[in-house]
């Protein structure tokens, strides 16, 4: 791998889990008819504990490869790699969030009306961004890759929907 894109399979995958993780939450929180203010509680919940355990999660995986090549790991690039993860996490999971926090302070009425079909076309361009980044980590088509990322978010962003209107239709 090119020394100049040595950390872009670590901000691939943050960045992809974070933007699908926290559009779930934002669709699960609208499929359920709950405030925008449980969106912005949840989404930023899920935004840094998802984060966390995420770069954690990389951090160790890095750890027990190097350990197990028998490599010096006090050059490890396990805290580097494990930073990227949970830098591109928070920041492409913050996109989905963007027009939420932007209607909350801002009062717009045509951001409160919709925030979420904003919050959808941020989140799919995001997707596809990111998904061109994996198709160029990948040496795959980019176009294909970044539809195939753009699917894969959606549909989870379906079920959560489909979750969270199912949930609330028991539950009231």
């Amino acid at each position: 791998m090119n020394p100049e894109n040595k950390y872009l399979p670590q901000f691939v995958y943050g960045g992809i889990d974070g933007s699908v993780t926290t559009f779930a939450v934002v669709s699960g929180v609208v499929g359920a008819s709950l405030s925008p203010v449980i969106i912005l509680i949840l989404g930023f919940a899920n935004l840094f504990a998802d984060g966390f355990s995420m770069a954690v999660s990389d951090y160790l995986s890095v750890k027990s490869e190097e350990d197990l090549k028998r490599k010096n790991t006090e050059n490890s690039s396990a805290p580097k790699k494990a930073a990227v993860t949970f830098f591109s996490f928070l920041g492409v999971g913050f996109i989905p969030l963007i027009s939420f926090v932007l209607a909350s302070v801002t009062g717009s009425p045509s951001l409160l009306r919709n925030q979420f079909l904003y919050s959808i076309i941020l989140t799919g361009l995001a997707l596809m961004i990111v998904g061109w980044l994996k198709g160029i980590v990948t040496k795959k088509d980019k176009i294909k890759a970044s539809l195939e990322t753009l699917l894969i978010g959606g549909t989870a962003a379906l079920i959560a929907f489909l979750v969270g209107y199912l949930i609330k239709t028991l539950v009231i």
